[in-house]
């Protein structure tokens, strides 16, 4: 049998593989505390569940979605509203099965094959391999931690940014878990206006920054409506990761292009799963500020902990992960990941697993409570990895 050069000898994605080694591990009879997957450990609100399981008695909801309905883009306009002070209409939005499926998409009725593409380094895979799919060249951004790990536009090249057709940008960042500042935006506005640059603007992790005002919508700066669209997931804001809930917002026209792409390949949001996006929309909002503390809480014990026994973390302050600097002895960051987990039994992801820029690095998710923290805390102790 052939397969494609491209796309058949493909590795697995990370996650996959680590979860295979730890499976691995826990047959031996090992604990494993798993800090690698960003799948809350938190449950939805009641009353979201609760509305689920009411439309789902109803057999019409089995059916193909086709398109969003009256109700849910009421409830995405009004949350929109509410909490960016951005408003939209029905042109400017497009629910997609999780922000990762979106993304994997859009550069298809974007870009032409060789175009280029502007992606960071390090970024979540799916920034390099969705527009990857589509033949686009990519140009990295490196996001540097002496840049706060900002895109610096001063540092793309005259040249590159000119011919580039698209860029993809997320802050609050996973992996780096930095967040931008207004004045940022305005310079990505600004960036994109001049080089005629489609931007594509990842915005997950909105509601979990820890130490300062909560995140900003890209579409709530001026002009931006004008250059691009946003992803926005109720996956981590509302603890509702396998529903698959995400919507594309914003430039009317990509909007319209994404729809029409997608249309060949997807039937909608089934009406019960629509559901659950209204009722976590419309409903009480508790839960935001419950994660961003409990997510607060797990971070300071992680990173307190680790700095107590030697690895010295920052405070990362924002996202539902921390990205830390390897501890003194190590360079290869897939190494310290085997050897934290085979003798401590801690599963964490290697920075290099998200770009060259993220070599000397892990992401460690905070979805283990904080009792869990400090068994891995003590672990890691014991393990003698930390000099």
């Amino acid at each position: 049998m052939q397969f494609s050069d491209k796309f058949g000898q493909i590795h697995s994605n990370i996650l996959l593989e680590l979860d295979e080694a730890k499976r691995k591990l826990e047959s031996e009879g090992r604990e494993v505390i798993n800090f690698s997957i960003g799948t809350p450990d938190l449950p939805p609100d009641k009353h979201v569940m609760d509305a689920v399981c009411e439309a789902m008695k109803n057999p019409e909801n089995y059916k193909y979605g086709m398109t969003e309905s009256d109700e849910l883009i009421d409830a995405v306009c009004k949350w929109y509203h509410r909490r960016y002070g951005v408003d939209l209409t029905r042109d400017n939005i497009c629910a997609v099965n999780g922000s990762q499926e979106g993304i994997a998409h859009i550069a298809f009725p974007i870009c032409n094959p060789q175009d280029t593409v502007l992606v960071p380094d390090p970024c979540y895979q799916i920034f390099s391999f969705g527009p990857t799919m589509a033949d686009v060249k990519l140009e990295y951004m490196p996001l540097l931690k002496e840049n706060n790990y900002l895109v610096d536009f001063d540092a793309i090249d005259s040249k590159v940014a000119e011919k580039a057709k698209m860029m993809v940008i997320s802050y609050p960042n996973n992996p780096t878990t930095a967040h931008a500042p207004l004045d940022f935006y305005k310079r990505l506005v600004e960036f994109a206006r001049k080089n005629d640059i489609i931007v594509i603007h990842d915005n997950a992790y909105s509601e979990m920054i820890y130490d300062s005002e909560p995140g900003i919508s890209f579409l709530s700066v001026e002009g931006a409506m004008d250059v691009g669209i946003e992803f926005n997931s109720l996956s981590k804001t509302y603890n509702l990761t396998g529903l698959r809930l995400s919507f594309a917002l914003g430039n009317p026209e990509i909007i319209k292009r994404f729809k029409s792409f997608r249309s060949q390949i997807d039937y909608g949001i089934a009406r019960g799963i629509q559901a659950a996006a209204i009722a976590a929309l419309n409903g009480p909002q508790d839960i935001v500020e419950r994660n961003r503390n409990t997510y607060r809480e797990r971070r300071n014990a992680l990173c307190e902990g680790l700095n107590s026994i030697g690895w010295k973390v920052p405070l990362t302050d924002s996202t539902m992960f921390t990205w830390f600097p390897l501890p003194d002895g190590y360079t290869d960051s897939n190494q310290f990941t085997l050897d934290l987990l085979n003798k401590a039994g801690v599963l964490c992801v290697p920075g290099a697993s998200f770009g060259k820029h993220g070599e000397g690095y892990v992401r460690m998710a905070l979805v283990q409570p904080i009792d869990k923290i400090n068994q891995a805390v003590q672990s890691i102790k014991d393990s003698g990895l930390i000099r």
